[in-house]
C-alpha cells in the first residue's frame, strides 16, 4: 500500500524480522499509544519462570484514564507467521498464567524489581502513582486489569473465528491492534487499528447501537460476570433492579464487549470489571456531574466519545452505597433521550 499526503508518496515499510518490529514497537510506544502509556521492554528483562515457560514481548501500562488505568500483556507478530503454530500456542500460555496467582505474585515481584531499579522508569510511574505504593498498584491491576494486546502488521485472518469460538479467553481477553509503518525520505508516519484510545471498550465499534436479538443472546450476561467479585455482581445487579423500576421499555441488552441500557436506543452501557462497575452514561457530562456527587467521574477523550456516538462519561461504581444517585441519574438519562436527547 501507498499513501499520499502533503505531495509525498509514503511506501509501506516490510519489517524483515519479527525482532525488528518488536524493536520498533519498543521504540515508538508513546506514538503509537499516547504520552500517558508505560511500556516495559519484557524480553530483555524477564525470564520465562516468571510466566509459566512463556515470555511475552512486553507489559504495557495505558494511564490514560487516570480513574481506570489498565495493564496488558504484549505479544508482537508478524502477520506472516503461522497463527496455529506459534501466534495460537503463546497466547494460550498467557491465559494459564492469569489463572495462576502464584505466577502473578513472581512476575509482580519480578516488574517491582524492574521498576525499582530503573531510576527513570521509576519516576514515570509515580507521576501517575503519587502517593500510592508501586508494589500494591502492580498487585492490584494484574488481578483486576488482565489484557492481553496482540500486535500484527497486517491482518490476521484467523482471530474473527478463533474470539467467537473461544469467547471466554480470546473473545474476553485479547485486544488485538494492526499497526503499519510508512516512509517518504526521511518522513515516517503509522496507521494503526482501532484507534488506541477507544480499545478497552470494544475491538472495532462495530457493535455500538446493535438491535437486541429475538434469539438467545450470544453473550449472556453470565459472561460478563464469569468470575467477577461478588461485590461486582452486587452492583450490576442493583443497576438491573434499578433501570426496571424506572420504565418497563429498558432493557439490558447484552454485547460482547458491554451490557448497554436501551429502550429505543443506548441511554448507558456498563463495562463489568473484577471488583467494580463502570457505567458510560450517554449524557453531557456537567449533567451527570449533577446526579453524581460520591463516585468517581472520568472524562472520556474525543475518540471515545465519537466511538459511543455522543456525549459521555464514566463512573466508576465500587460499593452499594448512594446507588440512589444512580438511579437518579438513570431516570435524567431515560429522560433525556425520551425527549430526543
Amino acid at each position: 500500500m501507498t499513501i499520499i499526503g502533503n505531495g509525498k508518496r509514503y511506501s509501506q515499510l516490510e519489517f524483515a524480522t519479527e525482532k525488528d518490529f518488536e524493536e520498533d514497537i519498543v521504540a515508538s510506544s508513546k506514538i503509537l499509544f499516547g504520552k500517558n502509556t508505560i511500556y516495559i521492554n519484557a524480553k530483555k528483562k524477564v525470564d520465562s519462570k516468571s510466566l509459566g515457560g512463556a515470555v511475552p514481548d512486553g507489559f504495557f501500562f495505558d494511564f490514560g484514564d487516570s480513574t481506570d488505568p489498565q495493564f496488558y500483556v504484549v505479544e508482537v507478530e508478524l502477520s506472516s507467521h503461522s497463527f496455529y503454530n506459534h501466534v495460537f500456542p503463546q497466547i494460550t500460555k498467557f491465559f494459564a498464567f492469569f489463572k495462576n496467582t502464584k505466577l502473578q505474585k513472581s512476575l509482580v515481584d519480578k516488574i517491582f524489581s524492574i521498576i525499582n531499579t530503573d531510576d527513570m522508569l521509576r519516576n514515570e510511574f509515580k507521576k501517575y502513582l503519587g502517593q500510592l505504593e508501586i508494589y500494591k498498584f502492580l498487585s492490584d491491576i494484574m488481578e483486576s486489569s488482565q489484557n492481553i494486546l496482540l500486535i500484527a502488521d497486517g491482518p490476521i485472518v484467523e482471530l474473527p473465528e478463533i474470539a467467537d469460538t473461544y469467547t471466554d479467553t480470546w473473545g474476553k481477553m485479547v485486544r488485538y491492534l494492526e499497526t503499519r509503518k510508512y516512509q517518504s525520505g526521511a518522513d515516517i508516519i503509522y496507521t494503526i487499528t482501532p484507534d488506541f484510545e477507544t480499545l478497552q471498550y470494544e475491538g472495532g465499534g462495530e457493535e455500538v447501537g446493535v438491535e437486541i436479538e429475538d434469539d438467545q443472546p450470544r453473550y449472556p450476561e453470565s459472561y460478563h460476570l464469569e468470575g467477577v467479585t461478588q461485590n461486582a455482581a452486587e452492583i450490576y445487579n442493583q443497576i438491573k433492579t434499578i433501570a426496571a423500576s424506572v420504565d418497563a421499555s429498558l432493557i439490558l441488552n447484552s454485547q460482547k464487549y458491554y451490557i448497554s441500557i436501551r429502550a429505543d436506543k443506548n441511554i448507558a452501557f456498563i463495562q463489568v470489571r473484577n471488583k467494580k462497575i463502570r457505567l458510560i452514561a450517554m449524557m453531557p457530562e456537567d449533567e451527570i456531574r449533577e446526579c453524581i456527587k460520591h463516585c468517581s467521574i472520568a472524562t472520556l477523550s474525543a475518540p471515545v466519545q465519537k466511538f459511543y456516538n455522543g456525549s459521555c462519561a464514566a463512573i466508576d461504581i465500587q460499593s452499594l452505597e448512594h446507588m440512589d444517585e444512580i438511579e437518579v441519574l438513570i431516570r435524567k438519562m431515560f429522560e433525556f433521550h425520551k425527549g430526543g436527547g
